[in-house]
């Protein structure tokens, strides 16, 4: 499965923190960011030469929200030019998220780099970094960035949830189950709030890894007493073939679940595995 079929996974953040790092604009200075959107992916007007930053923050948020990406850059990258001592670090990590959505990833690096350089603690543009480096496969810099994430902001759960999948990546499957876990206790619906489960899995190797992390969720909602989405994920690990479902009836977090009748349907007349 490509990327274009799963497309991007993680959850990415640009509320800005209540008070930033103070400072004097830093423009663009790297070709790579400065550089003006090719005509052919434009979709809307260049920024007025009148607007203020203000003014074009907005547009460029408005135009990222319907995905005109490549758009929303350039009007970002407008505010940037005409700030005058103020902070531009909102300003790095939404352009950067724009780039990670058209899936440039070098480009998003550098602006959340220089957002982070700019707010060593802003929690978003941390966590945003960690997905750069999730979608690039290097999990151990993507574990780094969202625990840093973390340190910042403790009660995002969504910061946990993307740590959590970090480590499933690295088979780290305990610390992986913690981060869920906590991501869990925050917010019961965090996962219901993310893409989708089969996003999740798009740097996962193999079926064998999608079907465990679904079991590894139903396991995680079990343990917070969510009946229905257990039952559901459940469900999708049997359909992925999962070969250590019968641990369902040791696991200590199925014990209320498996005096549901709905389980004991579920497991006398299993569903069939999906062909991979």
């Amino acid at each position: 499965m490509t990327h274009a079929g799963w497309f991007i996974c993680l959850v990415l953040f640009s509320l800005p923190l209540a008070a930033q790092t103070p400072g004097a604009f830093v423009p663009p200075a790297d070709q790579d960011t400065a550089a003006t959107t090719p005509a052919e992916l434009r979709r809307a007007e260049p920024p007025p030469a009148d607007w203020t930053p203000e003014q074009l923050e907005a547009r460029g948020d408005e135009l990222r929200a319907e995905k005109f990406f490549a758009d929303s850059i350039d009007y970002y990258r407008a505010a940037l030019t005409r700030m005058k001592q103020r902070s531009t670090a909102v300003l790095y990590n939404k352009m950067g998220m724009s780039e990670l959505q058209m899936l440039r990833y070098d480009r998003a690096k550098k602006n959340f780099e220089k957002a982070i350089k700019l707010d060593p603690k802003y929690g978003q543009a941390l966590n945003n970094l960690g997905v750069v480096y999730y979608m690039r496969k290097s999990y151990g810099r993507a574990v780094k960035y969202y625990t840093r994430a973390i340190q910042v902001l403790p009660e995002w759960a969504s910061f946990h949830s993307n740590l959590g999948t970090a480590y499933f990546a690295r088979k780290q499957y305990e610390k992986a189950t913690a981060a869920y876990l906590r991501a869990l206790e925050l917010d019961p619906d965090v996962f219901e709030r993310r893409s989708s489960t089969a996003s999740v899995s798009a740097h996962m190797a193999s079926p064998a890894d999608r079907a465990r992390y679904a079991y590894v969720i139903a396991r995680m909602y079990a343990h917070i007493g969510d009946t229905e989405r257990s039952l559901l994920n459940l469900r999708k690990a049997m359909e992925q073939g999962y070969k250590d479902i019968g641990d369902v009836y040791k696991d200590e977090e199925f014990v209320t679940i498996r005096k549901d009748p709905r389980f004991t349907e579920l497991m006398t007349a299993p569903p069939p595995a999906i062909p991979n």
